[in-house]
This record gives structure tokens, sequence and C-alpha cells, in this order.
């Protein structure tokens, strides 16, 4: 009898800890499970989607800033969203003589603290009737948060809208919304 109530509870202890594993990778980003228990950086790198962002965070030197504990709200632009930049541009950034500017372009991508897609709607509403709202990335630039037709965008200072995708993808150290466009400081 004591057999089967300890192999009784180590089927309800497995089946709890599969589902908690299951619940956490249920988001997916570029095929790939993301776990909330995982830093941004652990979860970017199994994304096919964002292998030319992780390129640029390599080449800018910010994967130990993006592994630290944050927490940080991450605007993650899709390989897509770099191939749509004029042609060339991504080779000159990941130049080692232009870490500098490349640098700004992906802190321009991140603001300190955790932000979901509720949060930044709820504000966006709130001030509508003003354009919306802004935030100050790590950059000092400004990304403005504005709706739509009942879509949110993140609107750059160089006036590039660009629409999350993917959203509350939460991370041990922040939260990544997928963004369709590069967003680009002045």
């Amino acid at each position: 009898m004591q057999s089967i109530i300890k192999a009784v509870a180590l089927a309800a202890l497995l089946a709890t800890a599969s589902t908690a594993a299951f619940a956490e990778a249920s988001v997916r980003v570029g095929g790939a499970p993301m776990y909330a228990s995982k830093n941004i950086i652990e979860n970017a790198v199994n994304s096919k989607d964002h292998t030319t962002l992780v390129a640029a965070v390599k080449a800018a030197g910010l994967v130990d800033a993006l592994s630290g504990p944050g927490p940080f709200t991450v605007f993650a632009p899709t390989n897509a969203a770099f191939a749509a930049l004029p042609a060339g541009t991504v080779d000159t950034l990941l130049k080692p003589e232009n870490k500098g500017m490349l640098t700004k372009i992906l802190t321009a991508h991140v603001i300190a603290g955790k932000y979901s897609d509720a949060d930044l709607i709820a504000k966006a509403k709130e001030t509508a009737d003003k354009g919306g709202f802004t935030l100050k990335t790590l950059s000092g630039d400004r990304l403005q948060f504005t709706m739509s037709g009942g879509v949110l965008y993140v609107v750059d200072e160089s006036g590039t809208s660009s629409r999350i995708t993917v959203s509350d993808v939460n991370q041990s150290n922040g939260v990544i919304h997928v963004v369709e466009k590069v967003l680009v400081p002045k």
C-alpha cells in the first residue's frame, strides 16, 4: 500500500512539473519556446526570427547587460525588419568601427522596467487625446505609444511606426514585445 501511495504521489508531482513546464513554454517566438525562467538573451538566441538582432547585440557588446537583472522591456525587431532597412545598413552597423551607432540603435529598443502589453495599451488609451504617451529608452531617446484602430503602435523619434506582433513574452529579467520594424533614434 505504501508503494502505491508513493507511486501516485510521484505521478502527481511529475504531472504538475510537466504542466508547469508546458505552461511556461507555451509562448513561441521564431518557432522556439520562450521560458519565463530564462533571461532575454537565453531566450532570444533560440528564435530563428531574431538571428540578426542576436548578432547585433553580440557585436555591440550588450549580451551581459541584457542578461543582467533588469527588469527590461525590449522591443525586438525581426530579421525581416532588419532586412527592410536600406541595402547594406546591417552590414555597415555590424562593423567594429560602428559599434557606438549600433549600441545607440539597439538601446533605443530597450526601456528600463517591465511594461506589459496591457500596461502600454491602458496608458495609450488614457492619453489618446494627447496623441499617446512616451517612455525614455536606455539610449536616452523616446518611444511614443499610440492606439489606432484598436492596435498599439510604437513610434520612434524618426517617425517610424511599428506594430507589436507578439506581446508579453515574459523573461526572468523583463519582457519582450516583437516588433515589425527597426526603431531608429534621431
